[in-house]
């Protein structure tokens, strides 16, 4: 909570930072992709996403995380940002046989997702929500 005292009712404000959301199994059949019971791509959200699959461990992994959170309060509402801990949810990581982390999925709504590979820097996040997924950068 930030406190603003400088006026003579007392401001209060609450701040809510997004966050990005971290998948299990169940959670990404039932948001992203039901792999189950399908075998042609069909994605179940109403927005594009991002997914870092990453591991704790993993020091590119850690390079990549605050710009995700980043990414996710900046596009809050128009890109979902996801994450997949590839410890926690092997099997995830198996069906999109990832091999190196961090591996990134942008998935938009209408076409095939696309994976890349390695810690990206910002800029290049930036440029496929905008480039592929059609989402202008916000003005804050």
């Amino acid at each position: 909570m930030i406190t603003c005292s400088s006026y003579p009712q007392h401001i209060y404000l609450i701040i809510t930072l997004m966050a990005a959301t971290h998948l299990t199994k169940q959670s990404f059949l039932d948001k992203v992709f039901d792999y189950e019971n399908n075998s042609e791509w069909t994605f179940k959200g109403d927005k594009p996403c991002i997914i870092d699959f990453y591991a704790d461990w993993c020091g590119p992994c850690k390079m990549v995380a605050p710009i995700m959170e980043e990414l996710s309060n900046e596009y809050a509402g128009g890109v979902d940002i996801y994450k997949i801990d590839t410890e926690a949810e092997q099997e995830l990581a198996a069906v999109f046989g990832i091999r190196s982390i961090p591996s990134i999925l942008f998935v938009p709504t209408d076409d095939q997702p696309q994976m890349a590979m390695g810690a990206l820097p910002k800029h290049t996040f930036k440029e496929v929500i905008r480039d592929k997924f059609g989402v202008a950068e916000p003005t804050n």
